[in-house]
């Protein structure tokens, strides 16, 4: 957000209110953190146009990712990014999958045109945090998770490694945590939004903020968008509805609550179920244009998140502040598709199995029906303590987690003579005559945990970070009941080299329990193994910009690893064998914020190498080396006009497959996909911005297996903004 003052017309009286506004206007623990100094400064910045305006900034000075303990960047003895407002604004990161994707030291894998699954240091994420609490999600069943809208969110915080501090159990990929934005505001402003693109692509999308109380204790804010768009595939369509309202009330000068819904409903049409075949029989490869899609129009895949929550903030005297956060969270699928899976006869066009003559499926078609509901509650505590003459701080908290899956469908195989000539497929095989829907999956998941962290003041230049996790985490599923405890300790140290340079060194445990079984039906043992991490940061400006190189090394046990078996009896469930000796070792650099007042950019580089106990490359498919550049700068000599972009550059990636035919490989040769935007600013309130992805019409694929699935193309978009 932008705010513009008449220095020349304001008296004192209105200066006082200015800077309760802008104090309003940050991240609430920002603001209550500021010391008065800090406001004055803020409100003289904001009067003079040569001087900067921190809220276009594209970094967000403090978090409490990592360890819940409110600290700027450089204190916290783990690789972290965070994507501010600003940024998703220029970049135009509409989802939480295109934050990710954007993200330093982050790739995806794509199932298909929507399902898509992200990965860090080469181990999937599937720890997904709103506003601090998790939620785990199964890519079995794909819930459209990273299609959450970031309209509603403020900001997104992704701490690479294992997190299990903060999560319990989890992947030592990375936890992604969003962030709701909050009413502020102690005046009624807003924006509203209208954008145009390519493949028809309309989005309309208006946020508004206003007290609800002379005094502004209580404030309102309420988003609300809509979007419909196709796609460069035929037949595709995807409609999106979103609402989002928050009430913060201010019930005291120390106490605060809010409490907020948030309803997504994304419906698609002629949604692909995978991709395109890739290899003839003789293991040529089959060609294809962009546009070519196996779904059929009668395939549909609906989603609906239905969200509620509150938040109790309770300050003291003492500077020590209690937090309780309450949720209860109610996703729905509900989809008919069809997928093709199999090697093309160059003569005929016929299809064979991968499996051979033993089981000739090339495809099938599904109607999958599923619910996921959570409800959970958070309530932890954090502040200063002084032992032995020097200040430390301490955060001790409390988890509670309830989560109920179930998920019914029926299916039909779809043999190598019902298709016919793949040659001739368009789209138009017949909807399958369904039968009643079957139980899949349901289970019920209680994770309770008690967990605590204190940063230790060994010396003025020299911090320790110790804590722990316990856990209790059970399972009831259709098959067994499974039960598992942990303790997860960390530490961390931070040693001050100045005023703007820091290094660490850290350490976690990792913990996860899995919901995947071997060919015999039997739930594999939980995941466990260390993260060990290394590195160097700095911040400049007043952690306007920021920087961090890091080092690290990941040692997994028990991993799951795919067999590509059906477990016999089950709803087509894959089967997995335990792996050990899985590692993970890279370097991760990234820098980010304010390079000038006018220039704001983001780089981060990644390079790692995954192997399996034999040596050989574990999720080859994946990018082991990733550069990511966005910029934006803004024109000192017209400062109306804004301009940018960037370049996501990763290497070769490949993946051997197995046919009746031999071992054939998959691969994506590196490459680069250059974007642009510009802004200009016509008014005060009105502005316009041009957006241009993949600038050079780069062809590439996005799945490498046995599938083939097309990025998207050149595209653009222009959107108009006005604020008030």
């Amino acid at each position: 957000m932008s705010f513009v003052f008449n220095s020349g017309k304001t008296s004192l009286p209105h200066r006082s209110l200015l800077a309760m506004c802008i104090c309003a206007a940050l991240p609430v623990n920002t603001a209550f953190a500021a010391p008065q100094s800090e406001d004055t400064v803020l409100v003289e910045a904001s009067a003079s146009p040569q001087q900067a305006d921190e809220s276009q900034d594209y970094s967000v000075k403090t978090t409490r990712a990592g360890t819940k303990m409110m600290m700027v960047q450089r204190d916290i003895p783990q690789s972290v990014s965070v994507v501010s407002e600003q940024r998703m604004q220029d970049q135009k990161l509409q989802t939480l999958g295109d934050v990710l994707s954007n993200t330093t030291g982050i790739s995806a894998s794509v199932a298909d045109s929507d399902r898509i699954s992200y990965y860090s240091r080469g181990f999937l994420i599937d720890n997904y945090m709103v506003d601090g609490i998790p939620t785990f999600y199964e890519t079995r069943w794909n819930l459209g998770d990273s299609l959450s809208d970031t309209a509603l969110f403020e900001r997104v915080e992704i701490v690479r490694g294992a997190t299990g501090l903060m999560t319990g159990p989890g992947n030592p990929s990375a936890a992604v945590n969003m962030v709701r934005k909050r009413a502020d505001s102690h005046e009624f402003k807003g924006d509203v939004t209208a954008e145009y693109g390519s493949w028809d692509k309309q989005r309309y999308v208006a946020d508004v903020q206003s007290p609800l109380t002379d005094d502004g204790r209580i404030r309102g804010r309420v988003v609300a968008g809509y979007q419909n768009n196709d796609s460069w595939l035929d037949r595709y369509n995807s409609e999106k509805k979103f609402f989002y309202s928050v009430l913060d009330v201010d019930l005291t000068d120390m106490t605060r609550f809010a409490v907020g819904y948030e309803y997504q409903d994304i419906n698609v049409n002629s949604k692909t179920w995978g991709g395109l075949p890739r290899w003839y029989t003789d293991g040529s490869l089959v060609g294809h244009n962009k546009h070519d899609s196996t779904a059929p129009g009668w395939a549909y895949n609906d989603k609906d998140f239905n969200k509620v929550f509150a938040t109790l903030t309770q300050r003291f005297d003492n500077n020590w502040e209690l937090t309780l956060n309450g949720t209860h969270t109610e996703m729905n699928l509900d989809s008919k598709e069809l997928y093709l899976d199999g090697l093309v006869d160059k003569t005929t066009g016929l299809m064979e199995s991968f499996y051979g003559a033993s089981y000739p499926v090339v495809g099938g078609t599904g109607y999958n029906t599923g619910k996921r509901k959570v409800d959970a509650l958070d309530l932890y505590a954090n502040g200063p303590y002084e032992l032995l003459g020097r200040q430390h701080q301490l955060m001790v908290g409390a988890n509670y987690s309830n989560q109920r899956n179930r998920y019914m469908n029926t299916w039909a195989n779809i043999g190598p003579d019902e298709l016919g000539s793949y040659y001739d497929y368009n789209g138009s095989f017949p909807q399958t005559q369904w039968g009643d829907l079957a139980l899949a999956q349901a289970d019920t998941t209680h994770i309770k945990s008690a967990y605590t962290a204190t940063r230790i003041s060994l010396a003025d230049p020299l911090h320790l970070i110790v804590g722990a996790r316990y856990t209790q985490w059970s399972s009831d599923t259709l098959t067994q009941n499974i039960e598992k405890n942990n303790t997860t300790p960390y530490a961390g140290l931070v040693f001050d080299i100045n005023e703007n340079w820091s290094t660490y060194a850290s350490y976690t445990s990792v913990f996860q329990p899995q919901t995947v079984r071997d060919i015999n039906g039997k739930y594999l043992a939980p995941i466990t193994g260390n993260n060990y991490e290394l590195g160097v940061k700095s911040d400049w400006m007043d952690s306007r910009l920021t920087t961090s190189l890091a080092v690290f090394r990941i040692e997994q046990d028990n991993l799951g690893t795919s067999t590509g078996q059906i477990i016999p009896g089950s709803a087509g469930e894959t089967a997995y064998t335990e792996a050990d000796g899985t590692t993970s070792k890279g370097v991760e650099f990234e820098i980010n914020g304010a390079l000038t007042d006018y220039w704001q950019m983001t780089f981060g580089a990644t390079r790692y190498v995954a192997e399996d106990s034999d040596g050989k490359a574990f999720n080859p498919n994946l990018p082991r080396t990733t550069v990511k550049l966005f910029t934006s700068y803004n024109l000192p000599m017209l400062q109306e006009l804004t301009v940018g972009g960037g370049v996501n550059w990763q290497n070769r990636v490949y993946q051997d497959v197995a046919t009746p035919y031999g071992t054939f490989r998959a691969e994506q040769g590196s490459y680069a996909l250059v974007d642009l935007f510009g802004r200009y600013q016509v008014t005060k309130s009105f502005a316009i911005q041009a957006n241009l992805n993949n600038l050079f019409n780069k062809e590439y694929d996005t799945n490498v297996g046995q599938s083939y699935i097309y990025g998207a193309p050149r595209n653009v978009s222009v959107t108009a903004n006005y604020r008030f």
